[in-house]
């Protein structure tokens, strides 16, 4: 099997380049990039037998569609989110199927057309959240009768001995996705009632809750997202009472976000009186992402809930998914790469393998064999713990 790897040679293409070459099914790997330093300097830990370095013109679908045309089983892009629509097309063109990590949303109506009018496979929202998230709920949901409420939370955020500055909070993937999705709105369903959340409201207190997750206390939770939307992916959205999705974060998070929020400082007009186009947002980013960068020694945690109830034979049941995976300080893999980097990989080796049959824009909710995840995901140290209790 070969496999292109777009953005390999960032933090999370590092990860699937790891696992890709661990793989008997993988012959030859692509890492396409426009630098290859990351690469480089984590060779020690990747099969660089199976490994060529390609530089690439991302903005270009005519240089992509060459580069997947020579003998590509399978694509993962990993490249910033505004690269997935030409990515996706030039597979689409180029007859060769892909995943990525992003929101199916991201991509246009073209895409979701040609993909399937060429019988071409795209998987989005393949790594954590979304990725694993999806999954999970997918099975879960598969094995009850009815699903009267889901709730997933996920987050990833530093271990609490390096939860050290004002934020509680460091970087392990892309800082402007981040602060962009404090600027998402929100959608639940609390009984059976549409919610709507405006993102300037998602960390006032009303929305904030609690959280304890794998023994870890001092957790809280806030909106992420619209819970509909893969509610309706999932099937349940005429029976589900209440369903909600959630970012997990340090006790604090909120209120600092909320306090920031209220200032302005996720604002993208320039401000007035000062020289350039020089905006609260974008002096925001560039001002805390050097200063949130974790010590070669610090470990991020990344930690998932999944909780649905429903019906089961008659009974009520209640069905809980976890997950927690740190840092591997030797190799210098965040969690965070892992479980999204890994999830790809596994993801892309299922679609090479035909495992994967189905074609069209796919979703990690109903497409991706379950179980067969689970283990694969498990074989890499990250691993699921499945509860069922009876519902209270």
């Amino acid at each position: 099997m070969k496999v292109v790897v777009l953005g390999g040679s960032g933090l999370q293409g590092r990860a699937a380049l790891q696992d890709l070459g661990n793989s008997s099914q993988v012959t030859e790997i692509i890492c396409a990039d426009v630098s290859f330093t990351g690469v480089d300097s984590f060779q020690e830990y990747l099969n660089m037998d199976l490994i060529t370095k390609r530089k690439i013109d991302a903005t270009s679908q005519e240089n992509l569609v060459a580069l997947f045309q020579e003998g590509t089983d399978v694509v993962i892009d990993l490249l910033p989110k505004q690269f997935n629509e030409i990515a996706a097309l030039a597979a689409i063109e180029a007859g060769v199927p892909l995943v990525n990590c992003s929101y199916a949303s991201g991509l246009s109506d073209a895409v979701f057309e040609k993909a399937k009018e060429k019988d071409v496979a795209i998987m989005p929202e393949a790594g954590l959240d979304p990725g694993i998230d999806l999954v999970l709920c997918g099975y879960g949901v598969s094995q009850l009768d009815e699903v009267h409420e889901l709730y997933s939370y996920c987050g990833g955020i530093p271990a609490a001995e390096a939860a050290d500055n004002p934020l509680k909070y460091k970087i392990t993937w892309n800082f402007d996705s981040t602060l962009m999705s404090y600027k998402r709105p929100a959608l639940f369903m609390r009984n059976r009632e549409l919610i709507d959340i405006p993102a300037d409201d998602q960390h006032n207190e009303t929305w904030r809750t609690d959280i304890t997750l794998a023994g870890i206390k001092g957790l809280e939770t806030i909106p992420n997202g619209n819970a509909m939307k893969f509610a309706r992916l999932l099937g349940i959205e005429d029976e589900v009472i209440n369903t909600e999705r959630r970012t997990i974060r340090w006790q604090g998070h909120a209120q600092f976000w909320r306090n920031m929020v209220g200032l302005g400082f996720l604002e993208r007009e320039p401000v007035p009186g000062l020289e350039g186009e020089i905006t609260p947002y974008n002096f925001m980013l560039k001002h805390l992402e050097p200063r949130l960068q974790y010590k070669e020694n610090e470990k991020d945690l990344v930690l998932m809930k999944n909780v649905i109830r429903g019906k089961k034979d008659g009974k009520d049941i209640e069905l809980i998914y976890e997950l927690m995976d740190e840092r591997d300080v030797e190799s210098g893999l965040f969690a965070m790469n892992r479980t999204v980097g890994y999830t790809a990989s596994i993801v892309a080796q299922m679609i090479g393998n035909q495992t994967i049959t189905k074609k069209g824009v796919l979703s990690p909710t109903t497409d991706i064999p379950y179980q067969l995840f689970i283990e694969e995901i498990g074989k890499k140290g990250i691993r699921i713990h499945e509860k069922e209790a009876s519902a209270k």
